[in-house]
């Protein structure tokens, strides 16, 4: 539960303070009903792929319009909050209810809208070794949630009403937090109506004809990670891990930079695994002595927005005494700088698609 709360905490700060110079001028809202199936990302949730869920998501959607450089740079975006309910129609997976923040990205003369939405989300029946142990997918109540929609997007119609469809892809886990975290992936088609709160009224964009410069030599970052999770064996328990972190980064231009570093992993529920599996399968001849620590060398993409940025990476650990789930890592996150070199940072560590922790950090680039 705590471990959420920092999520939606932190997501909350962001998205507040990305709008501190943001006039607001013009909302609209929209509903949209979906419709689809769960991916079976991994074979162990076979038996939970039954039938097709479906449910409905709400948005309230706060138009920008270029009074920021940012909201030039990205197209105009929207910044808004949506509702989340799905019904997983098995009762083994039971229902969500799920709050976000999102940004809305516009192409295509603005009829093609990607939406992001980060946010939390709570499960009506997730995993109990007693009345609900088929429920490999769910191991706590409330659990991170992302969502991503690609819509065909037209406003403005008739008297401020428009029309939406795509694809949504909605995705639910505890990143590891507690076991069993086999988590779900639901790609649905969707379709809805849009709400011009100002009935259609028109607002002129803002252009600046200037634009900054935002070429910068070689910076290096420092960051401390840290959490906790849990190995893929129930009852195993809880362990806090610990990262540090130091790479290079390059920056390209106003929305890109790339990185090349180092990490160390300090995860103490790798120290119980390996002492469970020297006692349990004396077959596989691993010692309990084994060096539960990993280093690992990646390469990174880092994308600003504001003070608000997505970073991606893409890691190998070349020192690797304990076999987890390959050597290939790849971890996903949300940076927000503090002025030009602090900066707090969330981000999903994971092999492929098995999560093995949700980070929290802090950091400086100098």
């Amino acid at each position: 539960m705590r471990l959420v709360f920092f999520i939606a905490l932190f997501f909350s700060f962001s998205f507040c303070f990305s709008q501190e110079a943001i006039v607001a001028k013009k909302y609209t809202i929209d509903a949209n009903q979906f419709y689809g199936s769960v991916l079976k990302h991994n074979p162990s949730i076979s038996h939970l792929i039954k039938e097709h869920p479906g449910g409905v998501i709400l948005s309230l959607n706060k138009k920008t319009f270029g009074q920021e450089e940012w909201e030039q740079a990205y197209n105009y975006p929207d910044l808004g909050y949506s509702f989340i309910y799905q019904n997983m129609n098995n009762s083994t997976l039971g229902e969500h209810y799920g709050v976000f923040l999102h940004y809305n990205f516009y192409y295509l003369k603005r009829n093609l809208q990607l939406r992001f939405g980060q946010g939390v989300s709570y499960n009506t029946n997730p995993y109990d070794k007693e009345t609900n142990f088929r429920n490999n997918a769910y191991g706590t109540s409330i659990m991170a949630s992302v969502y991503f929609m690609l819509n065909y997007h037209k406003e403005n119609i008739y008297k401020g009403l428009g029309f939406k469809a795509g694809l949504s892809l909605i995705h639910y886990s505890n990143g590891s937090f507690k076991s069993p975290n086999t988590s779900t992936n639901t790609l649905a088609f969707n379709a809805g109506l849009v709400y011009d709160l100002d009935g259609g009224k028109e607002i002129a964009f803002k252009v600046t004809a200037e634009k900054e410069n935002f070429k910068e030599p070689v910076k290096y970052n420092l960051a401390l990670r840290g959490g906790i999770n849990s190995s893929d064996v129930e009852g195993m328990g809880q362990y806090p891990f610990y990262i540090i972190s130091a790479y290079a980064d390059k920056r390209i231009g106003r929305k890109s930079a790339f990185h090349v570093g180092t990490d160390v992993f300090f995860s103490r529920f790798l120290k119980e695994l390996i002492r469970f599996r020297s006692i349990s399968f004396p077959e596989d001849t691993i010692s309990a002595d084994t060096d539960y620590k990993r280093i690992g060398v990646f390469v990174g993409h880092e994308l600003f927005i504001n003070k608000l940025s997505i970073t991606t990476q893409l890691g190998y650990y070349v020192y690797y005494p304990f076999d987890f789930e390959g050597r290939i890592y790849n971890r996903l996150g949300l940076k927000r700088y503090v002025g030009d070199k602090v900066f707090a940072v969330v981000s999903l560590k994971s092999h492929a698609a098995n999560a093995e922790a949700i980070e929290f950090g802090v950091g400086i680039r100098f």
